[in-house]
């Protein structure tokens, strides 16, 4: 017969005990009432039962003191796992009659089964098997198919509701044995079938009522979560719509302000073109004057660009040089780093050949190991012999011929080895020249590359210094460009500034020699003023003719009345106009006093 597996049979039992616990558990509490308490047999038992299921494989832990084996290591995970656990954990950690931690696993089982989630728990702690391992072994139950087994079986358990007093229950102290008498089958039980079948239907409408009530309170707090957040939504979209009527008031504030100042821009506008017209028109003719002057500048502008024309064709030469240079030096320096590839692969060619010769030495070296070897074994089978002989001297006289043959064999050995001996000498004399001739070879080449590199690095060095003064002679020519445009700009400025200048001279010079000319006119008019004092003015009634041409007032005679002398003129004969510096347009004079005629209305014209 096959062996079974001892842990298998355990594991096997402690299934079969879990299923008749839950399964009594279940039916007593049923017909008892359905809640239960802490001295409820029954529930006892299927404790006791999770307890040996749990410890079933557990490793043993050494402590301080002694060796430490219990539950409590494995269930304190569960907090970790699930976050629902911590108050059972805390609440656990924190009742005063636990002094042991087996008390405390006690106790939190009876937590997880009041709470109705054992299954749970439990099922969370199967699937990090992981985690698992640092606690129980490979063969336990909970590392198996049979804890999945037990923990769909506790799914069972919620529908009884338990009452159990944890606090004042000495769970320290509890010896945990199974009483299997409990679940001896007996006439009353195969009569109450039919009662159980009844008991199970109605648990199974219990169950399915809680389950709806579960769905319906997550689909109720789900609905909540909606309303909340819609009107968190609603309150966010008003804030904005307040924030955009707020938004579009400004904005139409802005738009008034906007369109008051465009008017106001407007209006400007047109006074500055009026300006600007006088202004052209002024500038005209100082563009006439000063047009000479421009040409003048024209040709010596011309002949400063041909100089930095010239100046510019002379650096771009050079540069050209620079750069023929620069092409002759890539061009040394690809030469010198082809050399330096061949000179690379023939060094490399010449390490495959030492390696090769180093491979046949070590192979040589092998043989004369190997025939060493087989010396020494030569050398133990005739000690063993010679032992031999003088153990058994009664077949001395038949061995010695085997003997001799044996020393003749040995001494052929020896020769052959002495020949193959001689053989790698010479070979390894032979190799140890050809490396010494290789080293040299190789010590040669090193001296040449470093030579070359040497010389790579000068070039290197004086190409970047060329590229330097190349850079910095390009820079010199930038700032000699932009020195040359500013000189220009600034000459333009200078010509100008000195055409305004000359300008605005004349300009001084004519407003002086006006003045000089104002101010005698005024003198004669004052002097005039002062001989016709005390005259009257005439009537516009009875003047109605000119005082010179004695011509009637008309439309095209207009009356000009002198305020000195009195009298009145027609606008043919007070063609006398005199500049004034306070008026723009020159103002009529009178022919006799010299003083500012008044246009007046005739008798016949409104």
């Amino acid at each position: 017969l096959a062996v079974k597996d001892p842990t298998a049979v355990e594991r096997a039992n402690l299934l079969n005990m879990a299923k008749l616990s839950i399964k009594g558990l279940i039916e007593s509490a049923l017909s008892f009432g359905r809640t239960l308490d802490s001295d409820y047999p029954p529930l006892q038992q299927f404790f006791v039962v999770m307890e040996h299921c749990l410890k079933h494989g557990l490793k043993v832990r050494k402590s301080f003191l002694s060796y430490n084996k219990t539950i409590w290591g494995p269930l304190e995970l569960v907090e970790k796992l699930y976050p629902e656990a911590e108050e059972i954990a805390a609440s656990v950690r924190d009742l005063p009659g636990l002094k042991t931690p087996l008390g405390r696993a006690r106790a939190w089982l009876r937590l997880a089964l009041m709470q109705k989630k054992m299954a749970d728990y439990l099922r969370c702690l199967i699937i990090q098997r992981d985690l698992l391992s640092e606690f129980y072994e490979y063969h336990a139950l909970m590392m198996e198919e049979e804890g999945a087994v037990i923990v769909g079986l506790l799914v069972g358990l919620n529908v009884i509701d338990a009452n159990l007093c944890v606090k004042g229950e000495d769970l320290d102290s509890q010896v945990g044995v199974i009483d299997f008498s409990v679940y001896l089958k007996s006439d009353d039980e195969i009569g109450g079938k039919e009662r159980n079948v009844q008991i199970a239907a109605i648990l199974d409408q219990k169950n399915y009522v809680e389950e709806l009530n579960r769905q319906l309170n997550s689909t109720v707090s789900s609905l909540h979560a909606r309303v909340d957040s819609l009107e968190k939504s609603n309150t966010k979209l008003i804030e904005e719509l307040a924030i955009a009527k707020n938004n579009i008031i400004k904005l139409q504030e802005e738009n008034h302000q906007l369109r008051s100042e465009n008017t106001l821009i407007l209006m400007k506008t047109q006074h500055h073109l009026e300006v600007s017209k006088v202004d052209v028109e002024a500038e005209l003719q100082t563009y006439k004057h000063s047009r000479q002057g421009l040409d003048e500048m024209y040709t010596e502008a011309r002949r400063q660009l041909r100089e930095e024309a010239q100046l510019r064709q002379d650096m771009e030469n050079e540069l050209v040089v620079q750069v023929s240079m620069k092409h002759e030096i890539e061009l040394a320096m690809k030469l010198l780093e082809k050399d330096i590839h061949e000179k690379q692969d023939t060094l490399i060619g010449l390490r495959q050949q030492l390696d090769e010769v180093k491979a046949i030495n070590v192979e040589m070296y092998q043989k004369l190991q190997v025939s060493e070897d087989a010396m020494k074994e030569k050398n133990e089978i005739i000690s063993r012999l010679e032992d031999k002989t003088n153990q058994i001297n009664a077949t001395m006289k038949q061995l010695e011929q085997r003997l001799q043959q044996a020393e003749k064999a040995q001494m052929e050995a020896e020769a052959e080895d002495e020949k193959l001996k001689q053989e790698y000498v010479n070979k390894s004399e032979s190799l140890q020249n050809e490396f010494s001739q290789k080293e040299k070879q190789l010590l040669q080449l090193e001296t040449d590359l470093k030579i070359e590199k040497e010389w790579r690095q000068t070039l290197e060095d004086d190409l970047q210094k060329e590229k330097e003064t190349v850079s910095h002679l390009r820079t010199e020519t930038q700032e000699i460009v932009t020195l040359k445009k500013e000189f220009l700009k600034l000459q333009e400025k200078n010509k100008q500034l000195k055409s305004i200048c000359e300008d605005q001279e004349a300009a001084l010079q004519e407003l002086a020699s006006k003045l000089s000319e104002s101010k005698l006119k005024i003198e004669d008019i004052k002097e005039a003023n002062k001989a016709l004092q005390g005259q009257v003015w005439l009537k516009d009634k009875e003047a109605t003719h000119c005082k010179l041409c004695e011509k009637e007032f008309s439309l095209s005679k207009r009356k000009h009345h002198c305020r000195n002398c009195g009298e009145i003129f027609c606008n043919a004969c007070s063609d006398n106009e005199l500049p004034l510096p306070s008026s723009p347009k020159p103002v009529r004079v009178c022919d006799s006093c010299h003083a500012i005629l008044i246009q007046r209305c005739s008798s016949n014209v409104p």
